[in-house]
């Protein structure tokens, strides 16, 4: 493998007109932490989680092992780094008091499938590219340590959403309300990659890829909109007998 992983944050910073312009510094410290995820993710897939070490990811990559660490907490944080970055988008959209929490959660999926299409479209093989992207999530589902770092994560978001729906709500970040409508709109992620497992068939065009994804979460969406786009109570204390 030889494909460049996706820049999950791209499709945000572009439509939020990030002007900025990168210092030095920073720039090389993007291209390093790509190199490195970029490194280890080919690797893992080619030869299995398990049996790659992260000191050879870093020979790989002309750096020490703690240089590695340095970028990247843990070995599988190398692997799946993309929830920090929705972390970020989450709780940025949340806060927006112009939309509802689902419309605020559709903006952080469609940045991220955003993401994927243009990778996809740079590809000078997409039928390649769509094998890559399954050997990918096969990797995961194989992978124990994986899993249960994306299920860490999933947690994490939850919370994370939880607190911003609480703020806005006057709740408190572990009343009943924000606890099940974050978990709620967390469960659009998983439908989003369900979608994107089932729609990257190699046969669709990118962009028909991007159509039939964006239908099916849109679809959850709708069921979720009902519940979760009006005011969220404040605490109410528990419950009279």
């Amino acid at each position: 493998m030889n494909a460049r992983t996706v820049d999950w944050s791209a499709g945000r910073a572009a439509r939020e007109g990030a002007g900025r312009a990168e210092g030095l510094r920073e720039r090389k410290k993007r291209l390093m932490r790509q190199q490195l995820s970029d490194t280890a993710t080919e690797m893992f897939v080619e030869r299995g989680f398990e049996a790659v070490r992260v000191a050879e990811v870093a020979a790989a990559c002309g750096v020490s092992e703690k240089t590695v660490f340095n970028y990247f907490p843990t070995k599988e944080s190398l692997v799946l780094d993309m929830p920090e970055v929705t972390m970020a988008a989450l709780r940025t959209e949340l806060a927006r008091p112009e939309l509802t929490p689902v419309e605020a959660a559709l903006r952080v999926l469609a940045d991220e499938l955003g993401a994927l299409i243009s990778w996809l479209e740079e590809q000078e093989d997409p039928a390649l590219a769509v094998v890559r992207l399954r050997r990918f999530g096969a990797l995961i589902q194989a992978t124990p340590s994986l899993r249960a770092h994306q299920r860490d994560m999933t947690d994490r978001l939850v919370a994370a959403a939880a607190e911003t729906l609480a703020e806005r709500s006057g709740a408190g970040p572990e009343d009943p309300e924000p606890q099940i409508a974050a978990t709620a709109l967390l469960g659009l992620w998983p439908i989003q990659f369900r979608a994107m497992r089932t729609h990257l068939d190699g046969v669709r065009t990118p962009a028909q890829v991007r159509e039939a994804v964006t239908g099916d979460v849109l679809r959850a969406a709708r069921l979720l909109a009902a519940g979760l786009d009006g005011p969220l109570p404040a605490g109410a204390g528990p419950a009279q007998s």
